[in-house]
């Protein structure tokens, strides 16, 4: 073999590698990023509530904390899906098999189990909202570029729209008077006192009003996961000059624009909530896209500690989400150890040391477990779930052929 051709090979390789180290590294960072955000649900005495209350009351150390997190790691986990649909599409069109054809039981598994996640353990669960959008995007993923790209001009110009409307409301609605406080103490004793069948229970009570997010969560995951598409398509995960521009472009925008104006808002008032949740972030989460990939294209040598947890996260990203919120309720519930209540004069501080501890906990596991399995313990059940029907399916298949096939090869 020419060394030339050997060498391209080696640098292609190692492009790969570098691209799939990446995403890797990028999901461990949106999973621990989401629970940077969830924190303060678990932490709080009155639940979701409490979070809710406490918008434009918090002092400035606590609102600047929150707004390093809000929304930014849920857009960049958006994005990292659309990536995942474009990898499976792509898989989908070198085997020729139909598109979406099996894909659309993925996204029917991924709502059951976001659909138990949500009755189960966390009321504010996305998978549910992710497995309606996959569905949706996968009709369009195959489309023309000029399609996906008014499809994604469309939907978030219909979101910005609302947003705006919302936004505007909230800012030209009267101050809400201080006697409301009366109806919390329910909240708090649901929280802070109550067992976990009582929860179980308001979740499904609630499930309309809990399930109110998707509201923005498919539409803003219509246009991130077409974004993530057509950046793959585009090279933004590439070591090669093409998409380091396109990179240093997305950090520009991110970081130059995005973030000062999401602090700006952050500082802003509750008004500003729908804002600071699902227009600014998405911006922020293109920006923090490019600086890991970039970084990870960087680093040469052998993978530090934080790098390699970072990876394993990545790798086990389902059950390490599922498990920190499952986490973060027995750290913080009544029907745990009910720290929540006991720690809740100890000022933000106390949340950013649970989240701390509980993405440890969950890194080390993560670790451990990939010593001996290549997949993480939920993601295994969720692949044998989704080739179970396919291999019945070939089965009989076989079976009806064997015979002629016998009869010919006679």
């Amino acid at each position: 073999m020419p060394a030339a051709a050997a060498a391209g090979i080696v640098e292609g390789m190692t492009r790969t590698s570098q691209r799939i180290d990446a995403l890797d590294v990028l999901r461990g960072i949106a999973i621990m990023g989401t629970l940077g955000t969830n924190i303060w649900i678990f932490t709080s005495p009155a639940g979701p509530a409490g979070v809710m209350d406490a918008l434009g009351t918090t002092g400035a150390p606590e609102t600047f904390l929150r707004f390093l997190t809000n929304g930014k790691f849920l857009a960049l986990l958006t994005l990292l899906f659309g990536v995942g649909l474009e990898l499976q599409y792509r898989s989908a069109r070198r085997r020729g098999t139909p598109w979406p054809g099996w894909y659309l039981w993925r996204a029917a598994l991924l709502f059951a189990e976001g659909l138990i996640h949500y009755l189960l353990i966390f009321e504010f669960d996305v998978l549910m909202g992710y497995a309606v959008t996959s569905v949706i995007v996968a009709y369009l993923v195959g489309r023309s570029d000029r399609a996906v790209r008014w499809w994604i001009i469309g939907v978030g110009s219909v979101l910005t729209a609302v947003i705006g409307l919302l936004t505007a409301a909230l800012l030209a609605a009267p101050e809400p008077r201080a006697d409301g406080a009366a109806g919390a103490g329910g909240a708090d004793a649901l929280f802070a006192e109550g067992s976990y069948a009582d929860q179980v229970a308001a979740r499904i009570d609630s499930f309309a009003v809990y399930r109110l997010e998707a509201v923005f969560i498919v539409p803003m995951g219509i246009v991130l996961f077409l974004l993530g598409s057509r950046l793959m398509r585009a090279g933004v995960f590439e070591g090669s000059d093409r998409g380091a521009a396109l990179r240093r472009r997305l950090m520009l925008a991110g970081f130059g624009v995005g973030a000062p104006l999401n602090l700006l808002t952050s500082f802003a008032g509750e008004e500003w909530f729908l804002v600071d949740r699902y227009l600014l972030p998405p911006l922020v989460a293109l920006g923090l896209l490019a600086l890991v990939t970039t970084v990870a294209h960087r680093l040469s040598g052998a993978p530090g500690p934080m790098r390699r947890g970072l990876t394993a996260v990545g790798r086990t990203a389902l059950s390490c989400y599922v498990l920190q919120n499952l986490v973060a309720s027995a750290l913080c519930y009544g029907w745990g150890l009910g720290l929540a209540a006991h720690l809740a004069d100890q000022g933000p501080w106390w949340p950013v040391a649970a989240w701390a501890g509980v993405c440890a906990l969950f890194t080390v596991l993560a670790s451990l477990w990939l010593r001996r399995f290549d997949r993480g313990p939920l993601e295994l059940v969720w692949q044998w779930a989704y080739q179970a029907p396919q291999r019945s399916r070939r089965e009989p298949a076989r079976e009806e052929h064997g015979p002629e096939r016998e009869r010919a090869v006679r």
